[in-house]
């Protein structure tokens, strides 16, 4: 991993169903700096029903509105026989890949293919038994959460535990495409860690990369963005995802946000601190002679810090210094009377 959050651009469909485009973009995606590249599993027929019935068309005020299910996802399915080609061209470009299934025999085809992490999809997260067989096969789970309640959550969290997997990461999500800000409500995220014990990221459909630095500065472990070549691509995700331009700028301040997270320090020894000689100090203010008072007037707190510490300054008021002072002298204890 090249930071402490694991970036990933998802693919999806913005190849334009040319293996060349897919090839193509994996190489462009190791350019902007991420961790990993993520394709989907699945085709029209293990995810939907080729049914004309209004149940089976897309409605609801989306991108897709009117569009038949069965034919957005052939549309937008990456075939089964390219993902060796995008794994191995992932690799060579020192990229983790890893897919979505969306039935079992996408499980199997991709623990067959090595897949080192099984994401599930926001809106298969009902789907337990898909959840069950992908999590039996001992693989780290990444789980968005965009339409689930928070009975489906803790219901796949559940049965990823029966079978005996713990390494499960949260992704909060908005299922809306592109998602409004005033949706993201991003500090469910830090519930979820809280509530449910696991890891947390974000899915983000924002247009920009704004929601996703907010979440790395709140903690996020993961950064899932939708990539495209170039928006000319078309298909069903193009407008809402980030070209390389976009990804690179995100990416590099995504690090620079981790670079300033830091860790929790506190100084205890003042030397050692980078421009303390700049903080206040009690030095005198004007000629004094010994046996003279000290007011406000004659010992004032000034910057730089080598005199006395400001902390005494309303003790020392009222006393009168031991000796002849002039004005720059740094004042001590041991100058005034006791």
């Amino acid at each position: 991993m090249k930071g402490k959050t694991f970036i990933v651009a998802e693919l999806s469909a913005n190849h334009g169903h040319k293996l060349e485009t897919a090839l193509e973009s994996v190489c462009a995606i190791a350019e902007t700096g991420v961790d990993a590249v993520k394709i989907q599993t699945y085709t029209a027929d293990t995810i939907t029903l080729d049914c004309d019935r209004e149940d089976f068309v897309v409605g609801g005020g989306t991108l897709w509105d009117n569009t038949k299910l069965y034919d957005l996802y052939k549309e937008a399915y990456t075939p089964w026989e390219w993902h060796k080609a995008i794994f191995d061209e992932a690799k060579k470009c020192g990229l983790v890949c890893f897919s979505t299934p969306f039935d079992n025999t996408a499980v199997d085809f991709l623990n067959d293919l090595g897949n080192p992490i099984m994401k599930i999809a926001s809106f298969e997260i009902t789907d337990v038994n898909l959840i069950r067989y992908a999590a039996s096969k001992g693989k780290p789970m990444v789980i968005s959460t965009g339409v689930a309640t928070l009975e489906d959550i803790e219901l796949a969290i559940k049965v990823c535990h029966e079978v005996g997997n713990y390494d499960v990461t949260l992704l909060h999500c908005v299922s809306a495409y592109p998602a409004p800000l005033e949706s993201v409500n991003l500090r469910t995220m830090l519930d979820m860690k809280e509530r449910f014990g696991v890891k947390v990221g974000l899915s983000d459909h924002t247009m920009g990369a704004d929601v996703a630095l907010a979440a790395v500065a709140l903690g996020a472990e993961m950064i899932e963005k939708h990539f495209i070549l170039d928006r000319s691509i078309g298909g069903p995700d193009a407008a809402f995802s980030m070209t390389v331009e976009e990804f690179k700028s995100m990416v590099t301040s995504i690090r620079n946000v981790e670079k300033s997270l830091g860790v929790v320090s506190y100084q205890t020894d003042p030397s050692q601190i980078k421009g303390r000689q700049f903080s206040r100090s009690l030095y005198v203010a004007e000629d004094m002679n010994e046996g003279d008072v000290i007011t406000e007037k004659n010992v004032r707190s000034v910057r730089p810090c080598y005199g006395l510490h400001p902390k005494y300054l309303n003790d020392i008021i009222g006393k009168k210094v031991v000796g002849n002072m002039k004005k720059g002298d740094r004042l001590s204890l041991d100058d005034i009377e006791r």
